[in-house]
């Protein structure tokens, strides 16, 4: 039983940190297209509880998968796909660690420090923004979906 539940607050966590990724490639098209001014308004106020939630969802989803992968360690046919996904929501994280916490820190230093530069710095700094997010977002979906396969390795087969 505790496998089970387990199992559904780790995929219950990674779906949620999916959200989040999700969300930024679904507005990537039309962000690309706006101004200096448009995205700045857009970036200083769209997100302003993504890094809150959607940092609690990522890590925890992490740390799920892998107290998951010591629970299932015995279970060969899923233990590899659950290692996986575990791996997978952790390289994710690292992608968003190297390649769109830096632009944050870059824009919110700005924005104390210079807030005048915001626009020009944003323009300069989107595409690494917005593609560090695309990419994170592929790598969490294949995370998930090791995830979600482990499960249904495990569900019996019938024979006709």
């Amino acid at each position: 039983m505790l496998i089970q539940v387990w199992r559904f607050i780790t995929l219950l966590l990674a779906a949620l940190s999916l959200t989040m990724e999700s969300a930024h490639v679904l507005e990537l098209p039309q962000k690309m297209q706006y101004d200096a001014q448009m995205y700045t308004a857009v970036n200083s106020t769209l997100y302003r509880y993504f890094a809150l939630v959607g940092g609690v969802y990522q890590v925890s989803s992490i740390m799920a998968s892998f107290v998951l992968v010591f629970l299932i360690r015995r279970h060969r046919q899923t233990f590899i796909w659950t290692l996986a996904g575990a791996t997978t929501l952790l390289l994710a994280f690292v992608i968003w660690i190297a390649v769109v916490a830096p632009v944050n820190a870059e824009v919110a230093e700005a924005h104390r420090s210079a807030p005048e530069t915001v626009p020009a710095l944003w323009m300069q700094l989107r595409n690494r923004w917005e593609y560090g997010h695309a990419a994170g977002f592929i790598v969490q979906l294949i995370g998930y979906c090791a995830l979600l396969i482990s499960v249904i390795r495990e569900i019996p087969m019938e024979h006709p």
